[in-house]
């Protein structure tokens, strides 16, 4: 049982996904040290973030223990975001295998030496790999075919290694296609909506690789901010868990739903091209018995905060 003084460490805290995980961890009742690097991190987010009260911010990175080291003293749990982003990883596996999977075993690793009792940890759909049926279920069988993925496989079965070993419990949280207002376009496939958005504003036709069959189950990072909260409040432990909508979207529905929304008159055209992942959909039946969580924002309502937030910023004219 946390008391009310209890600090979580969120590891990548000033990232996207961090800058909503922090604020909901912070009305639960937490106290937040964040430990980044500052590396993809909007200035202005992090400014925000830092400036809240409750939080502390350690300048490090989890590719060296001597910078963890200075954030785990005191710390009662742990959530993990701190990542290299999936496309960088294709460029450059060294490092997504050095930040991703030693990055991860670091973090693991300090958190045990300093007596954390739990870890929550930021893994990935992309485990799966091409699935074989839809919806994808956590007991479907693993095939990842990226480094960003391997690691990202590789880091659960380094929780189960290091609680075999010491007092730490944990459960790891499978993202879908996490999206949202501010999210820039380094992100592999959620990317899609702002690049689609962007050439629509600039009077060009969205342009869809294949035939647009490929789908995404897109989820909002509320939603996911929500989860790692109640996946940090939780006693449950040992568990790998999807967090998605329970829907899959085609890219070429997706570039007609946004043609919609901002009442245009234009088709989308295709183009040839290698498709790395071809369908997503969670299951979401184990996410609800274990946590008792489930999507809130609908697809249609998600992107439309986009597309305000766009407006907003003066880059969808």
């Amino acid at each position: 049982m946390r008391l009310s003084t209890s600090t979580v460490l969120v590891t990548g805290g000033l990232g996207y996904i961090g800058s909503h995980v922090v604020p909901d961890l912070l009305d639960r009742g937490w106290r937040v040290r964040i430990l980044d690097n500052g590396y993809r991190v909007d200035a202005d987010t992090a400014a925000r973030i830092s400036a809240l009260p409750g939080v502390e911010v350690v300048e490090g990175d989890v590719r060296y223990p001597a910078s963890i080291a200075t954030a785990m003293p005191g710390v009662e749990a742990v959530v993990h975001l701190a990542a290299v982003c999936l496309n960088k990883s294709i460029r450059d596996p060294a490092e997504s295998l050095d930040v991703n999977l030693l990055g991860t075993h670091n973090v693991i690793d300090s958190a045990a030496r300093n007596g954390v009792r739990r870890i929550v940890y930021a893994s990935s759909a992309s485990v799966y790999g091409n699935p074989i049926s839809l919806p994808m279920h956590e007991d479907d069988v693993t095939s990842p075919i990226t480094p960003y993925c391997i690691a990202k496989l590789g880091g659960e079965q380094l929780l189960r290694f290091h609680a075999e070993r010491s007092n730490i419990s944990w459960l790891a949280l499978r993202l879908f296609n996490v999206y949202g207002p501010g999210q820039t376009t380094d992100h592999y496939y959620t990317s899609v909506i702002l690049t689609f958005l962007r050439r629509l504003a600039a009077g060009e036709v969205p342009q869809i690789d294949g035939r647009g069959e490929q789908s995404m189950d897109f989820i909002y990072v509320t939603d996911v901010a929500r989860a790692f909260g109640m996946a940090l409040d939780s006693s449950a432990s040992g568990e790998a868990l999807n967090v998605g909508s329970g829907h899959d979207t085609t890219v070429a529905e997706l570039a007609h739903l946004l043609i919609k929304m901002l009442d245009l008159d234009v088709q989308p055209v295709f183009r040839a091209r290698e498709v790395l992942v071809t369908q997503r959909r969670a299951s979401l039946d184990k996410v609800q018995k274990v946590l008792g969580w489930e999507s809130q924002v609908e697809l249609p309502e998600g992107l439309a905060a986009v597309i305000a937030h766009l407006e907003q910023t003066g880059a969808l004219k």
